[in-house]
Formats: structure tokens, sequence, C-alpha cells
């Protein structure tokens, strides 16, 4: 447990490092504090000691560890209310009738970005509670269909479909059997009872079962999956701690391959004591992401009647973290109304 002067000075390091990105010295600390330079080196040599502040070769200041900046997160962080401005431009989009709920999470998180220069991800997947309600087809031309496939909260989703060499009367016999069938499943079972359950029976009835189960199990598992959104990748190349080229190359791997990215939507509660107001936000620094050891994760998780998700944001370790809570959990609040 730290003293409370401990507390003040770690807290006061880590505002600054986030500020300025330079190693913080004594002068600094005995002049905000109003301490002896001797009192703040022995403050500092126990928290380097504690594994809270690191010593940087370049400098005989002091920059915050990785256990610094979870020590703050949980214990010293203080919310504070978001600037007008930016609340008024995310009012404006959520706001927005005619927009739909894909529509206000990627613009939301494009301003985001722009706010915090940050990059910006949405995870968004279809809600367990959403059960299909029908499916139906519109022929377009002789090879393509449109299947539309309607969900029992109101969700409705169309995909255009190429089956080559393929009735009509072989399509329809095909859906009123999904149809008698499978309504009522959530959504994101949808697949795995057509693959385990109504394949047997398609392939009974319809000569060109082969070709059609293909195509409604490739329409369901689209339809189900996540749907993966990365906005301000290039914010990476803003923060000094990426000037490297091969870091920036390896964290831009990781933000393109979507078995990381889903990682983020995995990650575990960690119960961070970071207040009140920001209970549902979770934070994962470094070595506690499964994206980079060099960046941080801030990520919370929405529910709708319709869709559920995640949203996350990911920057350098020296990041704002109360901003990025505080916008979160806004987000979060204004999705779930």
């Amino acid at each position: 447990m730290l003293t409370k002067r401990q507390e003040e000075i770690l807290k006061l390091i880590v505002m600054e490092y986030i500020k300025l990105a330079k190693p913080v010295g004594s002068k600094l600390i005995c002049d905000r504090l109003n301490c002896s330079s001797a009192t703040v080196r022995n403050e500092m040599v126990e928290l380097e000691e504690l594994g809270l502040l690191e010593k940087t070769h370049t400098s005989s200041g002091r920059v915050p560890s990785e256990k610094g900046y979870r020590y703050y997160v949980d214990n010293l962080m203080e919310l504070k209310e978001l600037n007008g401005e930016d609340v008024f431009k995310l009012q404006t989009i959520f706001n927005n009738s005619q927009l739909e709920l894909s529509d206000v999470l990627n613009k939301s998180l494009e301003l985001i970005s722009d706010m915090t220069s940050y990059t910006s991800i949405v995870l968004d997947t279809k809600s367990h509670e959403n059960k299909l309600k029908e499916i139906s087809v519109v022929p377009i031309n002789n090879d393509v269909v449109i299947v539309i496939v309607v969900t029992d909260q109101g969700y409705v989703e169309h995909k255009d479909v190429e089956l080559h060499g393929v009735s009509l009367e072989e399509v329809k016999k095909t859906v009123k059997l999904i149809n008698e069938l499978i309504i009522g499943t959530p959504i994101d079972e949808v697949s795995a009872k057509l693959e385990f359950e109504i394949k047997p029976i398609i392939a009974k009835y319809v000569k060109q079962h082969e070709v059609l189960y293909n195509a409604f199990y490739d329409v369901f598992t689209d339809i189900s999956s996540k749907n993966i959104n990365v906005v301000g990748k290039n914010n990476i190349l803003k923060h000094q701690e990426f000037n490297d080229l091969g870091k920036v190359k390896s964290i831009f791997s990781k933000l393109d391959d979507e078995n990381i990215l889903e990682k983020i939507d995995e990650l575990e509660e960690k119960n961070n004591q970071s207040g009140e107001n920001s209970k549902d936000i979770e934070v994962y620094i470094g070595n506690e992401n499964g994206v980079d050891p060099d960046v941080t994760v801030i990520k919370t998780n929405y529910k709708t009647n319709k869709d559920e998700g995640t949203i996350a944001i990911v920057g350098p370790k020296r990041m704002e973290y109360s901003k990025v809570v505080n916008l979160l959990d806004y987000i979060k609040k204004q999705i779930e109304r």
C-alpha cells in the first residue's frame, strides 16, 4: 500500500508523462508538491523498487511502468466531465434517427478517433436474443436471387446470392423447408442447425440440394458473424512510441488480423476499481491485452434488443485514460438508452 505522498507523486508522474511524453524529474515534483528534492528522490527510488516507475537511459527522470499505469487506473484516476463541444458532436450523431446502429457506431468512433488520436474498433454481433422469424427470396434474374432474413426483434438483412442453373422452384422449396424447420432459432445458432439437422432433410426433397444448402449456409454464417471495423489506424503514427518502422508494421499487421482483434472481445473482465461511472469499462495495459504489449486497449460491451458487440480504443500505454473511459461510457449509455 502506498503512502499518500507516494500516490501523489505517482499520479503526477503518470499525468505529466501522458501529456508531455518526457521523463519526469524531481524538480517538477518538488515545485508542484512543495517537497524537498531529497524527499522526492527517495520516494521516487522507492516507487521504482516497487515496480511502479522506470528510469530511462537518456534522462534522470522517471516514467510509469506497466504496473504503475495499472495502479493509477485502479486507484488514482479521476473521471472528469466530457468537453461540451465533444458531447454536442456525439449527440448530433446519436440523435439522428435516420441512422442505423452500425452507422451510429462507425460515425461516433470516427469522431472519437479524431478527438483522441487513437484507433477505434467496433466488433458487432447479432444478439443471441434475435431469433429467426422468416426468410424469403426475390429473384433478380435467372441466376441471382436476393435472400431476405427477418428476426423477431425486427432486424432485417438481405444478401445477393448467385445460383447458376438452379430453378426458382427448387429455391422456393428450400426456403419453405427452412421456414418450417428452424423458425424461432437464435440467429447465431441457425448455421449449426442448418448443417446438422436441416441438411439431410433438404437432401431428401430438393434435387440441387448441395448448391442450395451451401448458399443458405453462407448467408446465415455471414449474418451471424462478427462485423469488425477499425477506424483511425494511421493514428498510431502520431505517437512517438511507435516511430520505429518495424514496430509500426507489427501493430498495423495486428490491427488487420481479425483473429487478433476478436481476442479483444474475449478479454476477461478485470474488475477495475476506476470509479462508479466506469464500472462497465475495462482497461487492459500492455501485456494484459492480446493485441500488443506496447499498447493499451480500453473496451466496453453493449447490448440492445437487436444487437450486441464490443467497442474498443487502442493507443499507446501513455494514453489519456480518463478521457477515453468517459467517452466509452458515454457511447455505451447512448447506445443502450
